[in-house]
């Protein structure tokens, strides 16, 4: 069962806006974060969620989507997702550098929630910091590190075997719908 939601949970970067995620779905996902496992259990994270329509959409373009697509500009023009959950850190706890391996485990256990949901996400390191602290009114001690963004798939992934070059680089097919994810052979990933 986990394989299937790992299997099912890809950096989707266009969306079915048709569908949208509710404050309660959001808050389940914040709460599987709050349930997990923290470096020292300082439980220094902090979560934004936005759902509604008009900050989501002023997130959105604060933030960086497939830096290796540029071209492409994604996501698509009315594919963007319907919600976004900001994964901050409480600097008055303790250093960023003692806390960053939280924000990956908990940006992975709310999107495999996600996915059990029925929806998918995308991880964004890319967006301009200063600017969403202002559009969020954030304190100063509470510095965003992760955005996620969330919604209902809206593209095809697919996974396929790295190359003979080596180059785990994703791309898109000709008309650009459908994503392609190299991944290495397990037998290349030990030592």
């Amino acid at each position: 069962m986990l394989k299937d939601l790992v299997l099912k949970n890809r950096s989707y970067r266009g969306y079915d806006r048709s569908v949208k995620m509710t404050k309660e779905d959001l808050l389940e996902l914040v709460d599987l974060c709050r349930l997990s496992a923290s470096s020292m259990n300082r439980q220094a994270l902090k979560f934004h969620i936005a759902y509604d329509e008009k900050e989501v959409a002023a997130i959105q373009p604060l933030t960086g989507w497939a830096r290796r697509l540029p071209e492409l500009n994604l996501p698509y023009p009315g594919t963007e997702p319907t919600a976004f959950i900001v994964i901050c850190i409480d600097n008055s706890l303790g250093t960023k550098a003692a806390f960053q391996r939280d924000v990956g485990l908990c940006a992975e256990v709310m999107l495999l929630g996600a996915v059990e949901k029925g929806f998918g996400g995308c991880m964004l390191g890319t967006f301009k910091k200063g600017e969403l602290v202002k559009l969020l009114g954030l304190p100063e001690n509470i510095e965003p590190d992760l955005v996620v963004a969330f919604g209902k798939p809206g593209e095809k992934i697919v996974l396929t075997d790295v190359g003979e070059d080596g180059d785990t680089g994703y791309y898109r097919d000709a008309d650009g719908k459908t994503h392609y994810v190299p991944k290495r052979k397990l037998e290349d990933l030990l030592i």
